[in-house]
């Protein structure tokens, strides 16, 4: 894990690709909490017997916005940034690729895409790539832009 001791010096980084991270997984629990916040509970995503019954993989698959949420978890096995405050300034391109099964793992790596001042601090977008262990290509890829003030 790398602990940038400022916005300027991951600023200073664009470019540069980072990670991966730790592998998480993504379990059937967190599913389910998942859809209990959000009130998504589409059977392929919380019925269990039917997945096994009706689903490709013979698994339920987590939500692609739960997915998004894990950089929260999964970025700071990559890098932190010792700054005031950090704020998600929004994202600018997502693409869920892949479905990812209950009890499978992921892990994150980012590119620094680009670095502007604003008004007392940075916004520093990066290339978020969620990687699904064994499967050919990303679950999610993501460009996200974060605030960054000393």
């Amino acid at each position: 894990m790398i602990a940038f001791d400022s916005p300027a010096v991951l600023a200073s980084r664009v470019g540069e690709a980072l990670g991966p991270g730790d592998w998480t997984t993504v379990t059937q629990e967190m599913i389910d909490r998942f859809a209990d916040a959000t009130g998504d509970r589409q059977w392929i995503h919380v019925d269990v017997e039917r997945a096994r019954r009706e689903a490709p993989d013979g698994k339920t698959i987590a939500h692609g916005y739960l997915l998004l949420s894990l950089l929260g978890v999964l970025q700071p096995t990559i890098y932190t940034v010792k700054a005031s405050r950090i704020l998600n300034y929004g994202i600018n391109r997502l693409r869920f690729l892949a479905p990812v099964p209950s009890g499978a793992r992921v892990r994150l790596s980012e590119t620094v895409k680009a670095a502007e001042p604003v008004s007392g601090g940075l916004r520093i977008a990066t290339e978020a790539t969620i990687e699904l262990e064994g499967a050919p290509k990303p679950a999610l890829i993501a460009e996200i832009v974060f605030l960054y003030f000393d």
